[in-house]
């Protein structure tokens, strides 16, 4: 039997200590799912292991294949350039390793029906949808495509689940904010608003985001998505669909990309 790559799962990596423990929950859960699959996580920054350290560590115990997947919802600079750096940087300084870099995880349905189910945690009734609008506040990013595929989840999830409106919101570089998106709702007539974090786990930025939610108002609050079913087995997916690529195609292919 073909042994299958080990899993890197790259975090981007936070000083706040919530941020390495949801990482390392959803991990478990990923760990759970598919028993006898290798999942290690490495860190872009502030938390160890890095991902350079634990490649080298993978290597000197003789793995062969790594799929590193960025735990990342959008497309942006870390998954366009950073983490390609870090990737191939390494492969340079450890020949017998070969890594894969599979696609970051958004956009899917499994993310928004993560989102409803923490709304739904948070309290929201599945009754209440087409009186309610939505803030789907992302981190932020100075991409343009990354801030169009917001916007275009946005829509698409009004389309689908029924909600009164969708607005997109963000916590960092673009425009608006969690609390300017609650108020436009509320002058919309919404009669309710509920703020979705569209972030994985804890820190700064989300923070900032439920500080906005409370600032203006919201009705609710739900919390990060952090290590919810439907996103560990969205890692999975992204795993698959880069071991499939590695069977067919060269090497190194998303890394020079």
């Amino acid at each position: 039997m073909t042994t299958r790559p080990t899993l890197l799962v790259i975090a981007h990596g936070s000083r706040d200590p919530r941020h390495a423990a949801t990482v390392s929950a959803l991990c478990a859960q990923v760990r759970s799912l598919r028993p006898g699959l290798r999942v290690e996580v490495g860190h872009l920054d502030f938390n160890a292991p890095s991902v350079p350290r634990v490649l080298e560590r993978l290597a000197a115990e003789g793995v062969r294949d790594v799929v590193a997947l960025p735990l990342l919802l959008t497309r942006a600079f870390h998954a366009k350039s950073d983490i390609p750096a870090v990737l191939r940087e390494a492969t340079l300084r450890l020949p017998l390793l070969t890594v894969h870099q599979a696609e970051v995880l958004g956009p899917s349905s499994l993310l928004t029906a993560a989102l409803e189910r923490r709304l739904e945690e948070a309290g929201l009734r599945p009754g209440d949808r087409r009186s309610t609008g939505v803030v789907l506040a992302s981190a932020g990013s100075s991409d343009p495509e990354a801030i169009a595929v917001i916007a275009e989840i946005a829509r698409e999830w009004r389309r689908t689940a029924g909600w009164c409106a969708v607005r997109p919101a963000f916590a960092s570089a673009s425009l608006p904010r969690t609390a300017d998106a609650v108020r436009e709702l509320r002058a919309a007539g919404a009669a309710r608003v509920a703020v979705a974090p569209y972030v994985i786990a804890p820190g700064f930025l989300p923070d900032r985001i439920a500080a906005g939610a409370r600032e203006a108002g919201a009705d609710i609050l739900a919390p990060v998505l952090g290590a919810a079913p439907e996103l560990a087995r969205l890692l999975l997916r992204r795993y698959d669909q880069a071991d499939e690529a590695r069977r067919v195609g060269p090497e190194l292919t998303a890394l020079s990309a």
